[in-house]
This record gives structure tokens, sequence and C-alpha cells, in this order.
């Protein structure tokens, strides 16, 4: 047997831990990163309708992830007027979401692997997800590269930036499209519950100090190869043998002190 096997698996891991904190710190300077956790629940409907149809499930998964975000945005008030129950309308699109996309699968009688969906199976990764991840890598960037500074100036002054005569709402949902991109592409890796651990976490850390969104950025996409490099690299020792994506979660979870050392040593 070949040593070889792990390779393709820790190339999705490591780019999905590029991938996933570059749209995180972009959300998170916004105040937006409940929005991943929604798109990430919004997904399943898009996946299991896809299937049923025989299309991509990834094209679905975006549509829908999509879909859901531009619905919570819809039933949200501005936060000109205080913005007041907009955390129950995202709560509610969310359970809406998840809820349809579980009914589908009986009621399309399609066979999906709900755990896998939802906690990920690095370890059945396949070329195709690769080439969806790497993909969408670039789509981020290409963001990152024509969008730079209106992204920052979005997430400085909002007010600001509409103000200003930026078309906030136009740069917003491309922002949604690139988050939902991400969370379908990382579905193999970490699983569309836990993608959002791989988005706040790296970003949460990379943020603190930081004198720049560019330098955030950087620091948290690194930070987030290496978190799920190890995550999966230590899930798979024989010794260990526990699922990848949950681990790198768990991983997530214990960057939280760092976060605190670094705001009482900057206080």
């Amino acid at each position: 047997m070949t040593v070889t096997w792990w390779m393709l698996p820790l190339a999705l891991a490591l780019l999905s831990g590029l991938l996933c904190p570059l749209a995180g710190t972009l959300l998170l300077v916004q105040g937006r990163l409940f929005q991943a956790n929604l798109i990430s629940h919004a997904v399943l409907p898009g996946l299991a309708v896809a299937l049923a149809l025989g299309l991509d499930p990834g094209l679905g998964g975006v549509v829908s992830g999509v879909a859901g975000a531009l619905l919570a945005e819809r039933f949200s008030r501005p936060a000109s007027s205080g913005g007041r129950g907009d955390e129950a309308v995202l709560n509610t699109v969310l359970a809406g979401f998840l809820g349809l996309g579980v009914l589908l699968i009986p009621l399309l009688r399609i066979r999906v692997n709900l755990e896998a969906v939802l906690f990920g199976d690095l370890l059945a990764a396949g070329l195709p997800d690769l080439l969806r991840t790497g993909l969408s890598l670039l789509v981020v960037l290409g963001l990152l590269s024509f969008r730079y500074r209106q992204l920052v100036f979005l997430g400085v002054d909002p007010l600001g930036a509409a103000s200003s005569g930026l078309a906030v709402g136009r740069l917003r949902l491309l922002l949604t499209f690139v988050t939902a991109l991400t969370v379908v592409s990382a579905m193999t890796a970490v699983g569309v519950v836990l993608v959002i651990a791989l988005m706040g976490a790296p970003a949460l850390l990379a943020l603190e100090g930081a004198i720049s969104l560019r330098q955030a950025l950087w620091r948290a996409s690194l930070i987030g190869a290496l978190l799920a490099g190890c995550g999966f690299l230590l899930a798979i020792q024989p010794a260990i043998n526990l699922p990848p994506g949950p681990l790198i979660g768990v991983l997530s979870l214990l960057l939280l002190p760092l976060v605190l050392r670094r705001r009482d040593s900057a206080g």
C-alpha cells in the first residue's frame, strides 16, 4: 500500500484552510459573519434538488445558499432603523432551509450521506473536489484584487460607503456569492456545519493587532491552512483515527484562548 493516498485529502484540507478564512475575515470586519452560518445551512435544499435532477450538487448548493441569504436580507430591517429582530429572521431562515433540505431527501427519494454533508469526509475527497476548491480560491482572490479598496471602505464605514455612491448592495451580493461558493467548496473538507469554525476562528486571531485588512487576510489564511493541515494529519494517525472535519472544528475552538490572550496583552 502506498503512502500517497493521503496527499489529495491533505491538499484539499490546505486549500480549504486557505480559502475559508479569507471569506470569513471579509464578513467579520463587516459584522456579517452570521451570514456564513446561514448560508452553510441554506445550501442543503439546493444540494438535494441538484442530486435529484442529476446536476452538480455544488451548483445547487451555491444557488440555494445565495437564495437563503437574500431571503434573510429581504426580511431584515435596515441598520438605520435599528435592525431589531434581525437575529430572529436569520435564525428562522436558517432553520427553515435546513429543515426543507432534510425533508427533500425522502420526498425526492435520493440517497444522501447527511453525516458527510454536515461534518465533511476528507478521506472520500476526489480530484473534482480539489479543483472546485482551487477555483473558489481564485474567485475570492479575484474579488480581493479588483475590489480591495471598496471592501475596506465598506468594512470601516458602511454608511459612508453608501452615501459616497459605492454600490454597496452589489458588493454585498458578490460577497454573498463568494461565501456560498466557499461553503460548498469546503463541504468535503469540514462539512456545511463546521465550515463556520474555519471561517471564524482564524479571522478572529488574525484581526488582533493587524494594521490593515490585507495583513489580517494573509494572517487568517495562513492560520487556517495550518489548522486544517494539522487537523487532518493528526486525525489519520493510527493511535487517534478520528474524523478530520470534527477534529478541525475542535482545534478551531482551541484558538479562542489565544485570541483572549492577545486582547489582554494589547489592553
